[in-house]
């Protein structure tokens, strides 16, 4: 049976908004061609946008609003004033059955405060978590959390484990994935109180994953495990550094293979090279946060992301929506939860 698909898109979200929204809906579609759009923005802006994009226009209805939530704007303030925002509006239409996924390329904190406060959570999970793929020497692996969470306990990170591994089960097809926690090192001795007793948790059976213990900083780039899991305040550093060291690299390269005329010739006979490794580590291909753990599927898409970056993002959620995580996710909680009762009880009745 075919999944219905709209999706609810932020048309005032972003740098480059409403124009990247627009075009990476009309990209999205080509993958997508059963999906539909609601569009949340001003319609004086969209309108003509869609106008001269008659196929998109077709599976396209605008839902009018001038107000918008900007860049700098607080969460606490965003939820406040922002009650016709386009990003509130958009998140309603989750809640209210209209569309089945969220995208948008606005203010993070406030999407999350938006979403966390319109959608709530799903049964069993107590915080969200913004996961994102990121690229390895074998593949892709998940990070989470990557900044919602500044500060995380034991159960906070087990539940990370379980929503990183229905992600990665979801998006990337791994159906045993396996999770590590990001520490400064391998040995049991090494972390916090946090991370050691998270580890003990993620280590009892019966978990959805294969859990490999301890991984480092340098395990991301390796692709040691699937799933990376971490605090909110590291993930976010860690994020950050990746994305710093590419473009760091990136102009290394520039300014490598154009300092003298030999270089410029050596550069234009690796084009055909650059071109593919440019493709692998484009972060526009990994563009699409998710907030993991709410009653809804919510994906923020990098603020200054162009058409080709946005129309990924409409990708993650798309699938997500298409794969049924947040069934998978409720339902792994939830047996995960049953165990942990059944080991419970068994362990008071060995001690009576």
């Amino acid at each position: 049976m075919k999944r219905d698909l709209t999706i609810a898109l932020d048309a005032m979200g972003g740098d480059n908004a409403p124009g990247i929204v627009i075009r990476g809906a009309e990209l999205a579609r080509v993958r997508y061609p059963d999906a539909k759009f609601l569009l949340f923005g001003d319609q004086m802006q969209l309108n003509p946008l869609l106008k001269s994009k008659p196929e998109l226009a077709s599976v396209s209805s605008v839902r009018h609003t001038a107000d918008f939530v900007s860049g700098d704007e607080k969460p606490t303030v965003a939820l406040r004033k922002g009650r016709k925002s386009s990003m509130q509006l958009a998140v309603n239409a989750i809640r209210d059955g209209e569309a089945q996924c969220i995208v948008s390329a606005g203010n993070t904190g406030a999407l999350m405060a938006i979403s966390k406060v319109t959608l709530r959570m799903l049964p069993g999970i107590n915080r969200p978590a913004i996961c994102a793929l990121c690229p390895t020497e074998i593949g892709d692996s998940a990070m989470l959390d990557l900044g919602a969470n500044i500060e995380c306990d034991p159960d906070n990170l087990l539940q990370f484990g379980v929503l990183g591994a229905a992600y990665v089960r979801t998006v990337l097809g791994i159906e045993k994935p396996t999770v590590g926690l990001l520490n400064v090192g391998e040995e049991e001795v090494k972390g916090g109180d946090v991370v050691k007793k998270a580890a003990i948790l993620l280590r009892e059976p019966n978990l959805p994953f294969d859990f490999k213990g301890f991984v480092e900083g340098d395990d991301i780039g390796k692709g040691t495990v699937n799933v990376f899991v971490v605090d909110g305040f590291t993930g976010n550093l860690m994020l950050k550094s990746i994305e710093g060291t590419v473009k760091l690299y990136t102009e290394y390269l520039r300014w490598a293979f154009g300092s003298t005329l030999f270089s410029k010739v050596a550069g234009f006979l690796a084009k055909g090279a650059f071109k593919r490794l440019k493709a692998r580590i484009d972060p526009r291909s990994y563009n699409g946060a998710t907030f993991l753990g709410l009653n809804g599927i919510v994906v923020k898409s990098h603020g200054s992301a162009d058409g080709f970056g946005f129309a990924n993002a409409v990708g993650v959620g798309a699938d997500m929506v298409k794969n049924g995580l947040n069934k998978i996710i409720t339902k792994e909680i939830a047996s995960y939860t049953e165990q942990r009762s059944k080991m419970s009880e068994a362990a008071k009745t060995d001690v009576l």
